[in-house]
């Protein structure tokens, strides 16, 4: 019994968390499962110390729209003839700044989260964070979300992971971060206040450009709760979009100047008026409530249930899992209106998760992590935290489109990516040098799941290093 609960405390820490840091495989033994559902219990959320001096999105955001108005300004001052040429292009200047102004926010955010993942004693917690942040993801490839994607994550998703999805949703559709990286800010209806004054004015096709953006609209629909074969139609999509049509943020100018400058706003003026059908629904005029309704009506759909089981399922168990796992998470979600410990509850007490074969293939992430992790390295320089995720191919916040970071084993394990992977290793264990026993570090870091076979190769190594590098480059060690 010992030593299954030794196995079983080993899959714990590598296939739940971020890796076994040195003595938590023996300290998680004792109860493996009771370990990981005591890091998911319900109960009031504290931020963790790491973020504490961390700028809000909310002055992030309300910078940015600061430098927006200045750089307008000088678009207009352009337009008049204004240039002066000794001093180069203005706008160009304006964008550079900033990016400057933002780039620091971005730098401590994700420090922030990467020294959080090498230091918790609550990985399991951890890993649903960054796995429900990949799931609404915000990309810092686009400008506007260099400085807010990480706020996002602590103001919108970690008070919320051990809440019900519903809350999740709405922190999330609501926060700043979301409505700015799919345009949603300036979403008008056809039909809304605004495009009639603007109707009157004649000038549709100026300056002033009103109608509705459907990209919240369709990544709420086919990302973040139904799934692409959810169920919906294009319709569907353009109707949500009217829903949703006025959910902004504060401040700017001119007719976007009313509310708090980086806060969500509800602008009734740009909001498409009337009651409208989605998904064979009818939502009753209602303003802003009627974009939660349906929001809401969305988090307790099974559609949505079954969309976030198999997330979650190919996240920690399998590329491809089964039907009777995905149904196995997706029932008692639905039963309990979104519980989201009632889902991790399912995840853990399922037996084929547990399963000693490893069949996760490692992102750069989740190698980074357990591989500092194992080694108790925390760097303390931003930029040396976030390097190996840089080298490797997995900047923190950047998937590149709201779909998020790929999930499977043929989207990391290509030969550049492992060469890389090689290089990153080889590089640490000369650092570490050849001062440490790597048998004595693999089995602090994985276990019983290390195998004779590489605990020869360790044994055999030329150097201290050298063997370090073989542990963090194992079969063992690539996979969870």
């Amino acid at each position: 019994m010992i030593a299954r609960n030794t196995t079983l405390a080993a899959l714990a820490t590598t296939r739940f968390g971020l890796g076994a840091r040195p003595g938590e495989i023996v300290a998680v033994a004792a109860d493996p499962r009771g370990w990981l559902l005591g890091q998911v219990r319900p109960g009031p959320y504290a931020a963790p110390a790491e973020l504490a001096g961390l700028t809000s999105g909310q002055a992030i955001l309300a910078e940015f729209i600061a430098t927006r108005q200045e750089r307008n300004a000088e678009k207009r001052n352009l337009s008049a003839g204004a240039s002066d040429p000794a001093n180069g292009d203005p706008v160009k200047q304006l964008v550079a700044t900033v990016r400057q102004q933002v780039l620091p926010h971005y730098l401590a955010q994700a420090a922030a989260r990467t020294r959080i993942a090498l230091a918790t004693t609550a990985s399991f917690h951890e890993r649903l964070v960054q796995f429900w942040s990949n799931h609404f993801a915000v990309s810092v490839d686009k400008p506007i979300a260099l400085g807010l994607a990480g706020a996002m994550e602590n103001e919108a998703i970690r008070p919320h992971v051990t809440g019900r999805f519903r809350d999740l949703l709405v922190a999330v559709e609501t926060h700043p971060a979301m409505i700015t990286y799919l345009d949603n800010e300036r979403s008008a209806g056809p039909h809304s206040e605004l495009a009639g004054r603007v109707a009157r004015r004649g000038d549709q096709g100026g300056a002033t450009r009103v109608g509705l953006n459907e990209n919240l609209a369709r990544e709420i629909l086919e990302l973040h709760t139904l799934g692409v074969d959810g169920g919906y139609t294009q319709q569907d999509v353009t109707t949500f979009a009217a829903v949703i049509s006025g959910w902004s943020i504060g401040g700017d100018n001119a007719r976007l100047a009313q509310g708090t400058p980086g806060v969500f706003q509800f602008r009734e003026a740009m909001h498409e008026p009337g009651a409208k059908t989605v998904l064979g629904k009818r939502y009753a005029e209602s303003g802003l409530a009627q974009g939660m309704a349906v929001l809401e009506d969305l988090a307790r759909q099974p559609a949505t249930a079954r969309h976030l089981a198999t997330k979650l399922a190919r996240h920690f168990v399998a590329d491809e899992p089964s039907p009777a796992l995905i149904e196995h998470l997706a029932h008692p979600f639905h039963a309990t209106d979104g519980d989201l410990p009632s889902l991790y509850a399912s995840l853990v007490h399922f037996d084929g998760a547990w399963s000693a074969a490893p069949a996760k293939f490692k992102t750069p992430q989740e190698f980074v992590y357990s591989a500092l992790r194992a080694f108790e390295v925390i760097p303390q320089a931003p930029r040396q935290l976030l390097a190996p995720f840089e080298l490797l191919g997995q900047p923190h916040y950047k998937p590149g489109s709201p779909a998020g970071w790929p999930d499977r084993t043929s989207d990391w394990d290509g030969a550049d990516a492992l060469m890389k992977r090689i290089e990153w290793s080889s590089a640490l264990a000369g650092r570490l040098g050849d001062g440490r026993s790597a048998a004595d570090a693999a089995h602090q870091a994985i276990g019983d799941l290390l195998s004779a076979h590489t605990l020869a190769a360790l044994n055999r190594a030329a150097s201290g290093s050298q063997a370090l590098a073989l542990l963090l480059m194992s079969p063992e060690f690539q996979r969870r």
